[in-house]
């Protein structure tokens, strides 16, 4: 797949990240600190967002120092369904039930180790196929402004 990623900075996880996206077997597309772009959480977080919106990517993964920031910023480009995760099982929930598209971490919380559980996890999971699950997802397109 075509992934992505997008760091505010260069802290914590945010210098192993694409290296450990490569490993699993994905290119990947730089934003942010990782490049020579604007870093401002808002701009990098987006335009790795918008990637995902247009196709140019499949998936996304953006960083900040919180998360909540990154997942703010993708989440307002349309068609992106962004999750702040901070464990393995809440990045499989998310994909498998909200269909995310983008994972959203903190670079203050996430170490190396759970780093790679979480990326294990979000992309071995992929989306549910019960009727309510894809329900939801459609809905959130309606009411997409």
């Amino acid at each position: 797949m075509r992934i992505s990623v997008a760091s505010d900075s260069l802290d914590g996880v945010a210098s192993i990240l694409i290296s450990e996206i490569e490993e699993r077997g994905h290119t990947v597309i730089p934003h942010g600190a990782v490049t020579d772009e604007r870093t401002d959480w808002a701009w990098c977080c987006s335009r790795a967002a918008e990637d995902v919106s247009s196709g140019v990517a499949d998936q996304a993964i953006v960083c900040c120092w919180t998360g909540t920031g990154a997942s703010i910023a993708a989440n307002k480009v349309p068609g992106v369904r962004a999750a702040l995760c901070s464990d393995a099982a809440t990045a499989a929930g998310a994909r498998r039930w909200n269909d995310a598209n983008v994972l959203a971490i903190s670079l203050r919380l996430i170490s190396a180790p759970l780093l790679e559980e979480i990326l294990d996890a979000w992309f071995a999971a992929s989306a549910s196929l019960d009727e309510n699950d894809q329900a939801n997802i459609a809905y959130l397109s309606e009411i997409e402004n």
